[in-house]
């Protein structure tokens, strides 16, 4: 006779998924709430973190800004690959986010900031350039003036040979914004690289990987 016993989890992994369950229930509330900031329905997952990581040269990495990182799907990778002595911040506009990420990576500096101050932020911080950023802004969300303006504030504190990685949704591209988006890329930047696209992720969704 087969004897069937119940699945037996442990404490800490049934922690985790408490965990998981209320950043995804505020992730949601969120986004519901001001979809304009957000812009995404669920978290990006780890496999969409990893392939936004992997192409960063973090051995020359001095200085790393995430742009929005919400509830921090790309900032645990980042932290794990970063030098010991980079100097690593984030900056998020959107509070509940930002008060998130404060409890989850304590010792993370978060700037409670729009990315439009940038180079405010980092003359305040004794930043004189930026090696790298990874974006988790929702560029097909922004109208053309805000695109402008982030990214020429971007450009005043990326070094030459800086690299910028950013997503974009593969259902948000039958958005004019996304498509303008693409093209001003291809005008701020020498390289514009796309990746494949990361169905592991809801929505699927692929990588620009930028270098001015």
């Amino acid at each position: 006779m087969v004897e069937f016993r119940p699945l037996c989890f442990s404490g800490h992994f049934q922690w985790k998924m408490k965990m998981a369950v209320q950043e995804f229930s505020r992730f949601l509330r969120e986004s519901v709430r001001q979809p304009g900031r957000v812009g995404a329905i669920a978290p990006s997952t780890q496999r969409l973190a990893l392939h936004m990581v992997r192409w960063i040269e973090w051995d020359s990495a001095k200085t790393i800004v995430e742009y929005g990182p919400g509830m921090g799907a790309f900032t645990e990778p980042i932290l794990k690959s970063k030098r010991p002595d980079a100097d690593f911040f984030a900056v998020e506009l959107h509070s509940p986010f930002a008060a998130t990420l404060a409890t989850r990576f304590p010792d993370l500096t978060v700037v409670e900031d729009s990315v439009a101050n940038i180079e405010a932020i980092c003359q305040q911080r004794g930043v004189a350039e930026v090696d790298a950023i990874i974006c988790g802004l929702p560029w097909a969300a922004f109208s053309d003036h805000d695109q402008t303006v982030f990214l020429d504030a971007m450009m005043k504190v990326l070094k030459p040979g800086g690299q910028l990685v950013t997503f974009a949704y593969l259902s948000g591209m039958v958005l004019p914004a996304a498509h303008r988006f693409r093209k001003k890329l291809k005008g701020y930047f020498g390289e514009v690289q796309s990746s494949r696209t990361v169905w592991l992720n809801f929505p699927p969704a692929f990588i620009y990987r930028c270098r001015r």
